[in-house]
């Protein structure tokens, strides 16, 4: 007797484009900003992003489900998904255009111009996201891309730290993103925004001189992606004054701050083994923090499945799995954000499981060297209790 099986489905594929919806809340914000003269409307997108989405994310909780391996080769191939990652970056240049025209036109009083500055940022910040699933493509467009993406907060040498320096030192005290246990984000900001660009320069120029070549070309990437800012942030003070140059130097710094603390929970406390040999072992998905939240994955192109990505860094969002050897944030990204800006309470939710996932071994994780001895004397005490034991699912 045969039995036919179901050929299975990607049951989120309608909900993916709702990772497009950051980009469109300038837009609703100007709208409420013109029909209201409300200066808090511009405060509407971080309200939403770190307000809103975080108690849906609790509400509708997690899904652990992993496509199967004879699925992945279709997924991988299908278009869709590759279109909307292309398609955030006209809407993200768009709110940008609009929120300079807002910033130029002048009237904003200081409490809505710093919400126009945080909206920008949110959105733009949230675009390296969008720039990370592309810059890790094997397609030179893709690559483009990103790039493209990254130039709003003239953060482009990011592409060539993340994917030659952060994959290769990651969860290593090498590594300047990824933060050590005890590391409040306050610390690790300056030591990670300083530390990539050096690396991202040091990577670069490396490889030319490797094959005997000058690093001054617009075929280095980084001075390429640069470039990009420039010329970006020059056709807007042509197009709205020179005074939009404050508006999107401080955009930019509310972006990539925003990547930062993204890095910085990403890795947080955890470190690869020494071999034998004295290297460093293989990078597998003990050495990220995972979530399965459904709402905050649809909105960062799976991004969370951060575990599975650095262990197979070429699979595109759609096809990322979820492990049990993961070690789990007890939150979405959205939350955990809001939770690292405010050491106490990081250190509360956080270095408790740190330590649980290494057995209480302190030797065996990445130790900011200045916390070791606080770590030592007082082990840290959960603030909420363990998230429970992951649900059967299909196996990728």
């Amino acid at each position: 007797m045969r039995t036919d099986t179901v050929p299975w489905r990607d049951t989120r594929k309608p909900l993916w484009p709702l990772a497009l919806l950051v980009p469109v809340l300038p837009f609703v914000a100007w709208s409420v900003w013109r029909a209201t003269d409300a200066g808090w409307a511009w405060w509407l997108t971080p309200a939403v992003v770190f307000g809103l989405i975080p108690v849906i994310d609790l509400l509708i909780g997690d899904d652990r489900e992993n496509p199967p391996d004879e699925a992945v080769p279709a997924l991988q191939a299908d278009g869709y998904y590759r279109w909307l990652t292309y398609l955030y970056l006209p809407a993200q240049y768009a709110a940008l255009v609009l929120c300079c025209a807002v910033w130029a036109a002048g009237g904003l009083s200081w409490w809505a111009a710093a919400g126009l500055v945080a909206t920008v940022g949110v959105v733009d910040g949230i675009a390296i996201n969008t720039a990370h699933e592309l810059g890790h493509k094997r397609e030179r467009a893709e690559r483009w891309l990103s790039k493209i993406a990254l130039a709003p907060t003239g953060y482009g040498h990011f592409y060539v730290e993340h994917n030659r320096g952060h994959h290769t030192r990651v969860a290593t005290p090498e590594d300047p993103a990824s933060s050590r246990l005890g590391e409040t984000f306050w610390r690790f900001w300056p030591r990670t925004v300083w530390g990539s660009l050096r690396s991202a320069w040091r990577l670069e120029t490396g490889r030319f001189r490797l094959r005997g070549r000058n690093p001054w070309t617009w075929r280095n990437d980084v001075l390429n992606a640069w470039a990009m800012t420039v010329l970006l942030y020059a056709a807007l003070a042509v197009a709205f004054g020179p005074g939009v140059l404050v508006f999107l130097v401080l955009q930019a710094v509310v972006g990539f701050s925003l990547l930062e603390v993204v890095n910085y929970l990403e890795h947080y406390g955890l470190a690869r083994q020494r071999t034998a040999a004295g290297r460093y072992e293989k990078v597998d998905p003990r050495h990220s923090w995972n979530s399965d939240r459904t709402v905050t994955n649809v909105f960062l192109f799976q991004l969370q499945r951060h575990s599975d990505h650095h262990a197979n860094p070429l699979r595109r969002y759609q096809t990322l799995r979820s492990f049990d050897a993961s070690p789990q944030l007890p939150a979405g990204y959205a939350t955990m954000v809001v939770a690292a800006l405010v050491p106490p309470v990081w250190r509360r939710i956080m270095d408790h499981r740190v330590l649980a996932h290494y057995d209480g071994d302190l030797s065996a994780a990445n130790v900011h060297p200045p916390a070791r001895a606080r770590l030592s004397r007082s082990p840290a005490r959960p603030a909420f209790p363990e998230p429970p034991a992951p649900a059967p699912r299909s196996q990728g």
